[in-house]
């Protein structure tokens, strides 16, 4: 297992067909790559107790949601992650929410969004795998 400090958490929520994030002001917080069969991480985040009946509502629904998360610094691109919240626990006038999940590779993503155009724009066999490596070095150069 590895642990690293979790800097900041936003929630990814879908409201009348349009997608926010919802900042979670943190105190502290960390995240644990379990490195099991599953690859699932585990996400600490100790907030506020003002985030108690939000949260709550979610341990209760079993609600799965996306989170966008910002690893070790700021400065770090963020990760996204599709988790569960697990549990809650009231200390003094903050609490822990606890998140199980599965990164989502973004880089896949992004892969796949190339190739789906490249097909949108016609190419195909051969000449979609040239164009496809044709704008995989533009984007690094």
């Amino acid at each position: 297992m590895k642990t690293f400090k979790l800097v900041s958490l936003d929630i990814v929520e879908e409201k009348n067909d349009d997608i926010t994030q919802r900042r979670i002001k943190l105190q502290d917080g960390l995240i644990i790559n379990r490195e099991d069969d599953h690859g699932r991480w585990t996400i600490e985040a100790y907030v506020d107790d003002s985030y108690k009946d939000f949260f709550q509502s979610m341990v209760e629904g079993e609600e799965e949601l996306i989170i966008q998360v910002k690893i070790t610094k700021q400065s770090n691109q963020p990760a996204t992650f599709f988790v569960k919240v697990i549990d809650t626990n009231t200390i003094g006038d903050s609490m822990n929410v606890i998140f199980i999940g599965t990164m989502i590779d973004r880089q896949l993503e992004q892969v796949e969004g190339v190739l789906k155009s490249l097909m949108d724009e016609g190419f195909q066999g051969e000449e979609l795998l040239e164009e496809f490596k044709r704008r995989g070095h533009q984007a690094k150069a």
